[in-house]
């Protein structure tokens, strides 16, 4: 009965999270600022997921985790770097919680893949939550025990002290509503064009969706 009464709080939670949150409000002035940075595979999903969240005023790609001073694309991905790839997550506290960003961010990954995301394999497209302090180590480990209640398996996603974030190059930032064209597999293609097939051929939609069904925050968004 204590487990079914958890999951009906999560359902619920994630109801009202997706109701209230996924509807995309103009600039507002920001009154309680704060900051989480999460990874969850491709970081061009993630920044595309989070900034259609009202109260969140910017998300920012970048690399976080590793040992490399100003690591670049290449040395992340090729496995050198210890790094992952990373959101900065920026928001009005008073609009959203700590722990609705991470209800929400649990519920838009595979946080049970312990090699990657999706098509994405290797550490750098690992999940992991960085915390700045106790306090958001707390809210990340009810956030991610309430996930795994719901989800019925074990979450592997880390839960790590936050280190440096180095932002990811330029090109990186808003990828998936960019108007540059680019040479894709079917040919030359905008990257918003470009960002929307290698999201959908990843799978990512299709495995978060298997995974959390109706809760999927993100989904057909």
């Amino acid at each position: 009965m204590i487990c079914i009464l958890q999951y009906m709080k999560t359902v619920t939670l994630i109801a009202a999270i997706g109701a209230g949150t996924l509807i995309h409000a103009g600039k507002v002035e920001a009154k309680d600022m704060q900051t989480v940075i999460v990874a969850g595979g491709c970081f061009w999903c993630v920044e595309s997921d989070f900034e259609k969240v009202t109260g969140v005023t910017e998300v920012t790609s970048g690399y976080t985790g590793g040992t490399t001073e100003n690591p670049t694309y290449s040395q992340v991905t090729g496995g050198s770097t210890g790094h992952y790839e990373a959101v900065k997550i920026d928001y009005d506290a008073d609009q959203i919680s700590t722990r609705q960003i991470y209800d929400l961010f649990f519920r838009s990954v595979d946080p049970t893949d312990s090699g990657g995301q999706f098509c994405d394999r290797g550490d750098s497209y690992r999940t992991a939550i960085f915390v700045f302090d106790t306090e958001q180590e707390n809210t990340a480990r009810a956030a991610l025990s309430a996930a795994q209640t719901e989800l019925e398996q074990r979450i592997v996603t880390p839960i790590l002290t936050a280190s440096t974030f180095t932002d990811a190059e330029e090109y990186h930032q808003d990828y998936y509503k960019g108007q540059n064209r680019v040479i894709t597999r079917r040919g030359i293609k905008t990257e918003a064009e470009a960002y929307t097939f290698y999201r959908e051929s990843c799978g990512r939609d299709a495995k978060v969706e298997q995974l959390w069904g109706s809760d999927a925050p993100f989904i057909n968004h």
